[in-house]
């Protein structure tokens, strides 16, 4: 018996001995696509087994709020803060003796680039962003853009038990800012190309120039489209000494770069933001604005995209300070020595419209982020667009998001809509899609010169709704030359009949007719013209003077 309780209190030291106890800092890159962000796990367990701790992650901080370890198996929950309050997630992970093996939750909302942190304005912000940020998200953060969950591999740095995370900063309060002096550019809608809805933090040197040339063989440059834009996650993790901000390992000369895509009669835009770090948790532009702004004028940079982000970890959500925060970014382009689009991308927060065009910009966003899905393109275009009209002209545009077409969530019928809607919209059109590989009906879509032609008209009026019947709808146009673009669309699941009535528009008596999507002469029509729409489809003329 002796002998017995010897063995058994033996296999107890040693069970003891070979039970993990995960408690301390884990730490390992964020992102599989470049060299530029580190994620820290920083755990403690209790005697319990009980765990608590935080997530230090590239775009912010989350709090773990409990979990467990069964075998090597690790669950645990955290808590942070995201654009319509405080969201809930699940982390799970393998532990192999020093190293972790981290699973990723999938993050809702593609406005917050998914990413570990991420998240739009905190609570307090005005709650979630307008609807039409869509569903899942198609990978918005590092080391995701294919929608399926990210592994991290973790090693473990400490077995100390982390100490509590400091208070947030006290939010920063701004004046309303004064008058930024017009930079005279985008005197029509900007058009180009956008890595992001595409390839996300897959974005890189090469493929830049890829696209470029793509966006020269296909015709896409003679339809237009001028800006290759680079979106989030360029970025390095730290400034240098000078507190200058560099590039990561995917793009190693921004300058040489630049002159490339200039050697192709092209120009190229960039993406920051005025919070600390971006939707992505790479630098942002917080306390550097005029830096930055000399840096990409170095660089030769035509275009920024400067997206809210952590801004609101750092700046309270009044409608004065945000316009402040983007003009310190508007006097900086102005004043860096080049000329430089601005692109306002804080989701239409705060009345953008009425001082968008104050503080220096030339495009701003109207929404949340659209994704590619009917339901996401059709909210925004036609739900959340009109009464914004007021605020566009040239030089100063609403930007309803980038464009989906060809990234394989709709039907060509319905990214001919998209299309449609976004140029009587007087909309930005920045392609989103594969341009090295898209099929003849999909460029046919972008580069219909004929409907581009309305979006770019010099009179720079956006168009209206004229007449709604259930999901029968008419849009119209004034054009330049005296005469209307106008756009007959069907939003029901058959086809249907659509009446466009000249006393709707604005017009009378008879006039000629020419369908934009046909590239066809329809003869004259007095008082009306009706036509066969099919389901979430349009038809597209141009009702001449």
């Amino acid at each position: 018996m002796k002998w017995h309780g010897l063995c058994i209190a033996a296999f107890a030291c040693i069970a003891a001995a070979n039970a993990q106890s995960v408690t301390g800092r884990w730490a390992g890159n964020a992102s599989t696509a470049d060299d530029g962000q580190e994620m820290i796990v920083a755990l403690n367990q209790a005697a319990d087994g009980s765990i608590t701790g935080y997530v230090a992650a590239p775009r912010g901080n989350e709090t773990i709020t409990g979990g467990k370890l069964e075998g090597s198996s690790l669950t645990f929950e955290a808590e942070r803060p995201g654009r319509g309050g405080v969201q809930k997630v699940t982390y799970t992970a393998v532990i192999e003796g020093g190293k972790m093996k981290l699973t990723m939750p999938m993050f809702g909302g593609r406005g917050n680039r998914g990413g570990p942190g991420a998240g739009g304005p905190p609570p307090g912000a005005g709650g979630p962003p307008p609807a039409g940020a869509g569903g899942p998200p198609p990978g918005g953060g590092p080391g995701r853009g294919n929608g399926q969950p990210q592994v991290l591999e973790l090693a473990r740095v400490s077995n100390d038990a982390p100490a509590p995370l400091p208070p947030a900063p006290a939010p920063v309060s701004l004046p309303m800012p004064g008058q930024v002096k017009a930079n005279g550019l985008a005197k029509t809608p900007p058009m180009g190309w956008n890595s992001w809805n595409k390839f996300r933090n897959q974005v890189s040197d090469k493929m830049v120039r890829e696209m470029a040339d793509a966006i020269v063989s296909s015709g896409m440059k003679d339809a237009g489209y001028i800006y290759v834009n680079i979106d989030d996650t360029w970025e390095s993790s730290h400034r240098d000494a000078s507190g200058n901000i560099g590039t990561n390992n995917k793009f190693p000369n921004m300058k040489a770069l630049a002159d490339y895509v200039h050697s192709k009669g092209l120009k190229l835009g960039i993406y920051s933001s005025p919070g600390p770090k971006t939707c992505a948790g790479y630098l942002g532009s917080y306390q550097h604005e005029e830096q930055d702004a000399k840096t990409y004028a170095a660089w030769g940079i035509d275009y920024l995209k400067y997206d809210w982000c952590s801004a609101s970890q750092v700046y309270d959500q009044s409608q004065a300070t945000m316009a402040n925060a983007y003009a310190k970014m508007g006097e900086a382009l102005v004043q860096s020595g080049r000329h430089i689009v601005y692109s306002l991308c804080q989701y239409g927060q705060r009345d953008v419209g009425e001082w968008g065009e104050k503080i220096g910009g030339n495009l701003w966003r109207t929404t949340g982020d659209i994704s590619d899905r009917w339901q996401s393109m059709e909210n925004i275009g036609f739900n959340l667009q009109p009464g914004r009209e007021k605020y566009a002209g040239p030089g100063h545009w609403n930007d309803p998001d980038m464009l989906e077409i060809g990234n394989g969530g709709m039907t060509d019928t319905e990214y001919q809509t998209h299309m449609s809607l976004w140029c009587l919209l007087a909309s930005p059109l920045l392609a989103g899609n594969d341009i090295r590989s898209m099929t003849p009906a999909i460029a046919a879509i972008l580069m219909n010169k004929e409907v581009i032609a309305v979006d770019q008209d010099k009179l720079g009026k956006q168009g209206v709704r004229v007449s709604k019947d259930g999901d029968l709808e008419v849009w119209s146009k004034p054009l330049a030359d005296g005469g209307f673009a106008v756009g007959l669309f069907n939003r029901g699941a058959a086809a249907a009949k659509v009446t466009a009535k000249w006393s709707d528009i604005g017009a009378t008596g008879s006039h000629k007719l020419r369908d934009l999507w046909k590239h066809e002469e329809l003869g004259k029509m007095a008082d009306a013209y009706t036509a066969e729409v099919p389901s979430h489809g349009v038809v597209m003329v141009k009702v001449e003077k």
